[in-house]
Order: C-alpha cells, then structure tokens, then sequence
C-alpha cells in the first residue's frame, strides 16, 4: 500500500510539473503562504485504472482493492494534465483544484464510451475532532433519489442525492453499516464500514455495476 502511495505522490507532482523533472517540485508545490489543493482518484470499474501524467509519461495503476487512492497535494489553480485509461478505453485527464478544494477523480464504466470521467469537488468546512465525518458521493443516476440508511434502522444519513453530487455530515464515532436507498426503496446487501473514529474524515461512493447500484467506502488519507 505504501509503494502505492509513494507512486501517487511521485505521479501528482510530475502530472503537475509536465516536463519538469519531479526532483524540482517540492511535496507542497504551493507553498507555505498559500492553501494547499488536494486530489485522488477512484476506481469504479473492473481492472485497474491506469494513470499517466503529460509529459513525463510516468505511470501508475489504481486497481479494484485499493479503488481509492489518498489525497494528494498538488498546485492550486493550475491544470493537472494526464490520461486515465481502463481496460482498452481511455480519458484524458485535465484538472484544476482551487486552494483548499478536495476533488475526486472517478472513473466510471460507461456504455458508450466505456470510460467515463466524473469529478466531485468538496471544500470542507465541518471538522469536529470529536466526530466523524461522513460523505456520500452519488454517481449512479439509475438510483433516483439515492440515500443511505443505517443497517436495521429506519434511521436515514443521507436523503435525495442527485447524481453527481454529493452531501457530508458529521456523526458520534461508532461502528456503523449502511443501506443503500433508491426512490425510498432498499437495494443490495448493506455495507459494513466498520469502526469510525472521532477527528477521520470517510466516504461511501455509489457506482453503477453490471449488478446495479452497488456502494464501496473510503476513508479519507492525505498521502505521506
């Protein structure tokens, strides 16, 4: 997992320097006067998601047990460049995150282009040392209305998601299971995202599969 990391790092500074060489950008490449941008990227299909930043031509690979790569500091507004390519389809990348922005990069299977690139941005305004903080990124638009529930209670987190959006709140740390909504209605299996703890911050994605509507979870890492 760490190589993993190392190798996001590594990418995100070359995806942003171009042809600069990585040992000329510092981990910060804002600097200390400025807010720093964050971004990761998730895998919602079969097989890895390989990423290559311009330039450079360095490559790394997202597969389906990480799914969710950490936050990695790159430059505020200025464009993060690349491809993202799964199985033989192929996106290109071009990205900016403004100052003190956390956006995902997810790559979803898609039909017709059999890769779709979705982005969902947050500016985070709801640290609580003494909560845990929980997303839900809704990005499969056969689920109307989509929301989650706490497993074995009719208790609702989120409700009326749209597609492509997402909703975030803070929650007493506990060990909590989750049951995905569409149009009030349960659909699948509940997810069980363990023990959450006071001061970390966690999301739970909705992606289309071939199954349907199916939710996985991530907690959310800066990288090191």
């Amino acid at each position: 997992m760490m190589s993993l990391h190392r190798a996001l790092i590594g990418a995100a500074c070359l995806l942003a320097a171009g042809s600069v060489l990585a040992a000329e950008i510092p981990l910060y490449p804002t600097g200390p006067s400025e807010d720093s941008a964050f971004l990761r990227f998730f895998n919602a299909g079969s097989g890895a998601l390989e990423l290559k930043a311009a330039g450079s031509g360095a490559s790394l690979s997202v597969d389906e047990q990480a799914r969710a790569s950490d936050f990695l500091t790159v430059p505020a507004g200025k464009p993060v460049k690349g491809s993202l390519k799964l199985g033989a389809h192929e996106q290109a990348l071009d990205i900016t995150v403004e100052p003190g922005e956390f956006a995902t990069v997810v790559g979803l299977p898609d039909a017709q282009q059999g890769l779709r690139l979705v982005t969902v941005r947050e500016q985070p305004d709801d640290f609580n040392a003494l909560k845990a903080s929980l997303a839900f990124y809704s990005l499969d638009a056969s689920c109307l209305d989509a929301g989650l529930q706490a497993a074995g209670r009719n208790v609702d987190i989120f409700k009326a998601v749209a597609d492509g959006s997402l909703q975030r709140r803070s929650i007493n740390p506990l060990r909590l299971a989750v049951q995905l909504r569409c149009a009030g209605v349960a659909v699948g299996e509940p997810l069980d995202l363990g023990e959450l703890a006071a001061g970390q911050r966690y999301t739970v994605f909705l992606v289309p599969s071939a199954e349907g509507p199916r939710l996985y979870s991530a907690q959310d890492n800066l990288a090191n």
